[in-house]
């Protein structure tokens, strides 16, 4: 059973953690070198430790304690009982879900280990913001995705917004890192997947017709604005798009890949 903790200052050195969460700078520094991320609401909490990451602590108002119950029985860490005026204040905003955890981070698994009963697979490419690299994830959960693996730019999924975003699906589908960005493609063509990269180039067909009767897919996206490398666009199996009505060229990445996941996994 989580141990109870009530705090009542902001300056309290047990909730380092939770501290300046808006600071995308001093959070990446600081969760790097903890090896811990933060997961946020009642939904995404639950369903972090369930996924089996460690807890270090929890962070909630008083009114959570009865909802989270299962959860608090579950761990013998800390959990900081704070008022939402108090939380606020050492968070950098408002809780309006009102309760953080932090959780360590576990080794990411292997590309072998990620693609091993993979059918249908999404691949990132420099996608930078973590709003969009959490709807992605989201997508991919939803939409029966088997894996999903990024590129060593892409934002971390882990983030506080990305975990967010995801409402915990970073949770559900599996995913890695890339070592290797150069001969990625090249990588995923030896083991079998057809690989299909989402954009404008003048050779592009419709995305059903790319996907069409392929057993093993791995929907290629890049980053956001510049879409994706010369090297990746040219060394995957087919280039497709998503046909649009005229005068609108292109979807944000987010929804970009939705689109393509639904039509990828209904093939």
């Amino acid at each position: 059973m989580a141990r109870l903790v009530e705090v009542h200052g902001a300056d309290d050195p047990r909730l380092a953690d939770y501290r300046d969460l808006r600071d995308v700078q001093l959070r990446r520094s600081l969760e790097a070198e903890h090896g811990l991320f933060l997961a946020e609401g009642e939904k995404v909490v639950r369903r972090a430790v369930e996924a089996g990451y460690p807890v270090r602590s929890l962070l909630m108002a008083p009114r959570w304690l009865d909802g989270l119950a299962d959860v608090l029985a579950t761990t013998d860490a800390p959990c900081y009982v704070v008022d939402e005026a108090l939380a606020e204040q050492v968070t950098g905003f408002h809780v309006h879900r009102g309760a953080l955890a932090s959780l360590r981070r576990t080794p990411l698994p292997t590309v072998d280990e990620v693609l091993a009963e993979a059918r249908t697979v999404v691949v990132l490419e420099d996608i930078v913001d973590h709003t969009n690299v959490g709807a992605v994830l989201r997508s991919a959960a939803a939409l029966g995705i088997d894996a999903v693996l990024l590129s060593p730019r892409c934002a971390d999924p882990l983030y506080r917004r990305a975990v967010k975003v995801a409402m915990g699906a970073v949770f559900a589908v599996p995913w890695t890192r890339l070592p290797d960005w150069h001969d990625a493609l090249e990588d995923l063509a030896a083991r079998g997947f057809t690989t299909v990269a989402l954009t404008l180039a003048p050779d592009a067909v419709a995305l059903p017709e790319a996907v069409a009767g392929q057993d093993r897919v791995a929907l290629v996206l890049g980053g956001e604005g510049h879409g994706l490398s010369a090297r990746w666009e040219t060394s995957a199996a087919a280039r497709a798009v998503i046909p649009m009505r005229p005068g609108v060229d292109s979807l944000n990445v987010a929804a970009a890949a939705a689109v393509a996941c639904y039509v990828t996994a209904g093939r």
